[in-house]
Parts: C-alpha cells; structure tokens; sequence
C-alpha cells in the first residue's frame, strides 16, 4: 500500500531538499515526530541512519531510520524499522514546476504481522487505521513544510 499527497511550494527543488534531508527539521513539521538522533552521515552531510521519536496522544515510540534515495533536488527517503521489523518507506519526490517545486510526500507500508504488532502497541493504531492516520498527517507536515519555506523565501 502507498499513500502519496502533494504540495506546490515556491522555492526552488534544491532548498526544498537541502530541508527534508536535514532530518532534525521533521519535528518542526510532522504532527508525530517530536525529535531525532542522527547516527550517521554521508561524506556530503547527508543523513544515512537516524533514530526518529514520535507520539501520539500518550503513546511515545521510536523507529530506526536508513537512507535509501538521497538525490539533491530530485528525491530524499528512508525505510524505517522497529526492533529490526520492517515499517515503511517514507520519501519526498521533487520536481520543478512552475512557480517552484513539486513535492510528493509518500508512505509505502512493509509492514509484517510483527510490526503490526507492535504498531499498535506502542502507536494506538490498528494496522488499519495507520494508512488514514498517515495521510492527514502528512497534509499536516507538507503545510508546515510550505509555510516554513516560502517565509524564508
């Protein structure tokens, strides 16, 4: 299952991605992630492997993140794990239109029954719900996202 939405935001596709691979600038945006750690990086600064804390309502959990895609301007993604489980895929595609950037943001589910498991132990969400739950959540980070950046200008 993949979840997409899309936002059109007026700055060029190379500062939308230097933003969305600075991983520590998710907390800003994202209604769940809170904080996180990174572990790792590419000789360029670029994240390779970070650790993500999220909450929701009073359940707080953390999710082991590597950096797949990291193409400046074009896309940025990484695959999360939980207790070596597989989650998700989560990206942001780029490309340039007019007045700006196309952003994709994507969630791609990898979910096992496991992780399912866990999902809802330390999330509050049945598997079923998460695909929904994700999506209002990412309309919620691409506004953020679009406000940030356009302020800066």
């Amino acid at each position: 299952m993949e979840v997409v939405e899309r936002v059109t935001v007026a700055v060029a596709p190379e500062v939308v991605f230097r933003a969305v691979s600075d991983v520590r600038r998710m907390a800003k945006w994202s209604p769940e992630c809170f904080a996180t750690w990174v572990v790792s990086r590419s000789a360029g600064g670029v994240p390779r492997r970070f650790v993500g804390f999220n909450r929701h309502r009073a359940y707080v959990w953390f999710t082991t993140c590597r950096v797949v895609v990291a193409e400046p301007g074009a896309e940025f993604a990484f695959d999360v794990t939980t207790f070596g489980l597989p989650v998700a895929r989560w990206g942001f595609r780029l490309a340039a239109v007019d007045g700006g950037t196309g952003v994709t943001q994507y969630w791609i589910d990898r979910r096992v029954k496991g992780s399912m498991i866990l999902g809802r132990i330390f999330t509050g969400k049945v598997a079923t719900e998460r695909p929904e739950a994700n999506r209002e959540g990412m309309r919620v980070t691409l506004g953020r996202l679009k406000r940030e950046l356009e302020a800066a200008g």
